[in-house]
């Protein structure tokens, strides 16, 4: 319920871009003392700022573009990311595909009688994956975030922590050799660090402009990856240094 909460407080005060701790109190009915602990959170997240019997949304350190402008940001390379990794899918596979704006392509190019199983929290991916007859498809996440079109929250019981996955197939809204993959979003940075936890590969779907950058939440370092797939743009110091650390890389 903490994690459905939180997410839920930060909803609200992105509407409303202010709120009193008695406000957010009454609102979602729990203590007082509840509210100053979620609000501490949202607080280290980066996403609001405190104020003197209260809280405001954080616009300034808010790094979570939408869906829609993220989708056509270099659309070309992240379609031709997301394709050529499908032929990472195999029969009978347990894989897990990110929420994202390159992930979902990967559906794009598989072959319609393909029987593996899906594990995702990304609502682009299940939409195109219901029309794969052969396809069992698991959701993880509790509640619904617009602005990513993905399902962030997961308990302690959910079974995410006993999947055994062949391969994840992850975003990053950074990449860098020192810190890795990181998002800004610490809901699903949970989902995204127990999934690296629990695959025998990772694969990280990132173009070029990702690289050298990062984000508030590593959720995975470079030892933890295997492949990275970006596009040709990307400079030849990362290549070189990602080639080093016996990682693959491969531009598309």
């Amino acid at each position: 319920m903490k994690v459905k909460r939180i997410n839920q407080i930060e909803e609200y005060l992105e509407q409303k871009q202010e709120a009193s701790l008695e406000e957010l109190k009454d609102y979602f009915d729990v203590s007082l003392n509840t509210i100053r602990r979620d609000i501490n959170e949202l607080t280290k997240a980066g996403k609001i700022k405190k104020v003197y019997g209260g809280v405001v949304y954080n616009k300034n350190t808010s790094t979570t573009t939408t869906y829609e402008v993220r989708n056509i940001n270099r659309l070309a390379e992240k379609k031709r990311i997301g394709r050529y990794c499908s032929q990472y899918i195999e029969q009978h596979d347990i894989v897990y595909i990110d929420s994202g704006t390159t992930t979902h392509f990967i559906l794009d190019e598989l072959p319609s009688d393909i029987e593996f199983t899906l594990i995702t929290n990304s609502l682009e991916v299940i939409n195109k994956a219901v029309i794969f007859p052969n396809v069992n498809v698991m959701i993880i996440g509790e509640t619904y975030k617009r602005s990513t079109k993905s399902f962030t929250g997961i308990t302690d019981e959910q079974t995410i922590t006993k999947f055994n996955i062949n391969k994840a197939f992850m975003s990053a809204t950074a990449f860098s050799i020192n810190n890795g993959a990181s998002n800004s979003d610490l809901l699903e940075n949970r989902i995204k660090k127990e999934v690296c936890e629990r695959a025998n590969e990772v694969y990280l779907l990132i173009d070029s402009t990702k690289f050298g950058k990062s984000s508030l939440f590593t959720y995975c370092n470079l030892q933890g990856v295997n492949t990275i797939v970006t596009d040709s743009h990307v400079d030849s110091s990362y290549a070189e240094e990602v080639q080093k650390a016996n990682k693959t890389l491969i531009t598309v």
